[in-house]
């Protein structure tokens, strides 16, 4: 289901739509609808998240309907139908990793951020939420960081925290 909180007027850079043009050159006449998933990659990596404008604009651009371009956002759980935040804190939850106190991690993430899953933290950080398998099953609790999808195994309570700490030092080194 299409679940936008918000929505975000986007126009399409000269050099974004040189970068659409490219990825559909590479698929045969007629088939452009192969490029949707490069190009909402494109589109996320610009703009951070999948505005309604900007699938809107992304079936233009492929001559295909939105609902097309609807239906491949919302299945693919990469991409983001919301603003997300700076560092986006994905927990494995399957049951391997929950066996080990992926459960409890969460709920840490929840009571340390001060935000339930899929929120994004007041200051724009942070946003967690769990996730299928990261195919760590011996390691867990693992937790992946995107956008970059840095990789941590081994959770526990304090290396979240400590983990949480470093991140915001990064993000201030940042600014």
């Amino acid at each position: 289901m299409l679940s936008v909180k918000e929505n975000m007027i986007v126009d399409f850079s000269t050099e974004l739509l040189g970068k659409f043009a490219e990825v559909v050159s590479r698929y045969p006449e007629g088939k452009q609808k192969s490029a949707l998933l490069p190009i909402l990659h494109l589109v996320q990596a610009e703009y951070g998240w999948l505005s309604v404008d900007a699938m809107e604009k992304v079936a233009t651009f492929l001559d295909i309907q939105p609902i097309e371009v609807f239906e491949v956002a919302t299945f693919y759980t990469m991409y983001f139908l919301q603003p997300q935040g700076k560092y986006n804190l994905e927990i494995c939850r399957t049951g391997p990793c929950c066996l080990v106190g992926a459960e409890k991690i969460m709920g840490h993430l929840e009571q340390t951020l001060g935000v339930k899953e899929g929120e994004v933290t007041a200051d724009g950080l942070f946003m967690w939420r769990g996730v299928e398998c990261l195919a760590a099953c011996g390691y867990g609790p693992v937790l992946q960081i995107g956008p970059s999808y840095t990789f941590y195994e081994n959770l526990t309570t304090e290396s979240v925290d400590q983990l949480i700490t470093e991140l915001k030092d990064k993000a201030k080194s940042e600014a």
